[in-house]
């Protein structure tokens, strides 16, 4: 799975560690989201897309592979 993260992060001036305070994850979790190590939950993914204000689809990309 693809994700935006880093560039929403980059559009709103949030670090890592901010994102991870507003939604009560630690910072090495969103290093992890951000490098593909780890998928986040439904939930987490709606958490980050409302941070945001953007739709899930907009955050994370289903890959080819992932079919």
């Amino acid at each position: 799975m693809k994700n935006r993260l880093k560039v929403a992060r980059a559009e709103k001036d949030l670090t890592q560690e901010g994102l991870a305070k507003r939604i009560g994850v630690s910072r090495q979790t969103i290093n992890s989201v951000e490098t593909g190590r780890y998928i986040p939950s439904a939930l987490l993914a709606l958490k980050m897309a409302a941070v945001f204000g953007k739709p899930v689809e907009e955050l994370f990309m289903l890959e080819e592979s992932d079919w």
